[in-house]
């Protein structure tokens, strides 16, 4: 079987010339955040972004009228819950969105959901099968005082107890130091789908240092092909 490439998330843009910063370095997620309470949280325009990233609104227990409207707006091809939305609320997200159009989206492909979870020293992965039909991707971050960007990471140890195969994003103050237990992770046999980058390659809240990133893709693109 073909060793499957790890994606790139880049969460918690903001200012347009810094969007056109990172999306030069090709991520495959670029994510803006819809929360009134975080410091990244966005209202604005994106500039253009290749067909090739998909732009991911980012949200914290959101209605979803309002999802389905930034979705629209913006032409998001991924979705991430950051709250503590139930199973029932992302079936009926999916729903939703399988019903919109979004003329940025070719027709065979889909808006994706992300659900998130906290980690902090240990979970109970059962929580999780009712959510298994009804979202793409679990994405794992550090459970802290902020709903993301407290910037340390929390004991990957932990996903040894994962059983499912939903594929996983990894969050939770991923930054170069985090570099050989990437490598770890990645000779296991968890479906470990893409890394979420934010608040370890910031240098303030929205603005992040596109040099200190694309230095880093580079190196996980090296650990990849090793």
């Amino acid at each position: 079987m073909e060793k499957r490439k790890l994606k790139i998330k880049v969460c918690g843009m903001k200012q347009p010339d810094n969007i056109r910063e990172v999306v030069a370095l090709g991520p495959d997620y670029l994510g803006f955040i819809f929360y009134p309470k975080s410091p990244r949280n966005f209202d604005g325009a994106i500039p253009t972004v290749s067909e090739s990233i998909k732009k991911t609104g980012v949200f914290v227990d959101a209605d979803i009228d309002f999802i389905i409207e930034k979705v629209e707006k913006y032409n998001f091809k991924a979705v991430q819950l950051h709250g503590s939305e139930t199973a029932n609320y992302c079936k009926e997200l999916k729903a939703r969105l399988s019903l919109i159009s979004v003329k940025a989206i070719k027709t065979t492909d889909f808006v994706e959901v992300f659900k998130v979870f906290g980690i902090k020293d240990s979970f109970d992965f059962n929580v999780l099968k009712d959510y298994e039909a009804y979202v793409d991707y679990f994405l794992f971050d550090t459970k802290g005082k902020e709903k993301g960007g407290n910037g340390y990471t929390f004991d990957w140890q932990v996903l040894k107890a994962y059983k499912s195969n939903t594929p996983i994003i990894l969050s939770g103050g991923i930054g170069p130091n985090e570099l050989q237990k990437i490598e770890q992770i990645l000779k296991t046999d968890l479906p470990i789908h893409a890394l979420d980058l934010n608040s370890k390659f910031e240098i303030e809240p929205g603005l992040k240092d596109a040099l200190l990133l694309k230095e880093f893709l580079e190196k996980i693109n090296t650990v990849q092909s090793n």
